[in-house]
């Protein structure tokens, strides 16, 4: 079924497949620079180092999991 599928339709599922990517990155990272930042009271780099780590980490989970 998937051979039989549009050029415009796999390019809609794309733009989806990115969207979820960019969306769970950044929901992970503003989760836990928010966490580190008000309740756990660190700096502001260490804040955003853990934030730019963690959205890395669900980026590339997110990608693994879009393309199963």
């Amino acid at each position: 079924m998937r051979g039989l599928s549009t050029p415009t339709t796999e390019r809609g599922g794309a733009m989806k497949k990115w969207g979820f990517v960019a969306m769970h990155a950044a929901v992970a990272a503003a989760f836990i620079f928010l966490l580190q930042r008000f309740s756990l009271n660190a700096s502001l780099e260490s804040s955003l180092l853990w934030a730019l780590t963690f959205g890395v980490c669900a980026a590339g989970l997110a990608y693994k999991q879009a393309n199963r």
